[in-house]
C-alpha cells in the first residue's frame, strides 16, 4: 500500500523525503469514511556496540508499511484488507517538535477526539516554542 500527498493523486516515495524528519498523516477507511490522524518519523534511533562503546545512529523506520498506533485501526486493516484504506501525508516536517505541533493541530482542528468519525482516542503533546522558531 502506498502513501499519497494530501489532495493529490501523487504517490510519495523515499526519494521525496529530502530534509524532512517525519510526517503527519491521515488514514481513511474508504467505505465508512472513518479516519485516523497520526505522525511518523522517517528514521529511528539505533544503538550498537563498536569496540566496546555504544554508538548511536539513525536508521530507516518502517514508515512505508506503517498503519498507525491505534489498535482498533490495525485490527480492521488486517481484517478488511489494505486496499480499503487510503494513506495521505498532510504535512512533511523538519523536526520532532514540528511533527508534534501539526499532529496536535490536525487532531484539535478536526475535533477528532469528540467525533466517532475518527479512530483517535487520545493526544499527548510536549513542544518547545524555540524548537519551532528555529525552523
Amino acid at each position: 500500500m502506498t502513501w499519497y500527498l494530501h489532495n493529490t493523486a501523487q504517490e510519495f516515495t523515499e526519494d521525496m523525503i529530502g530534509d524532512a524528519f517525519g510526517m503527519v498523516y491521515i488514514i481513511t477507511h474508504t467505505p465508512t469514511g472513518k479516519k485516523y490522524v497520526g505522525k511518523k518519523f522517517f528514521t529511528k534511533a539505533k544503538t550498537r556496540q563498536v569496540k566496546g562503546k555504544k554508538k548511536r545512529s539513525r536508521v530507516a523506520s518502517d514508515w512505508l508499511t506503517y498503519w498507525g498506533s491505534n489498535k482498533e485501526l490495525q485490527e480492521e486493516v488486517k481484517k478488511n484488507g489494505e486496499e480499503q484504506y487510503t494513506r495521505e501525508i498532510l504535512h512533511l516536517c523538519k523536526s520532532r517538535s514540528e511533527c508534534s505541533y501539526y499532529e496536535t493541530f490536525e487532531i484539535f482542528s478536526r475535533h477528532a477526539l469528540l467525533s466517532e468519525a475518527y479512530y483517535n482516542q487520545w493526544v499527548s503533546c510536549k513542544i518547545r516554542k524555540d524548537h519551532l522558531i528555529k525552523l
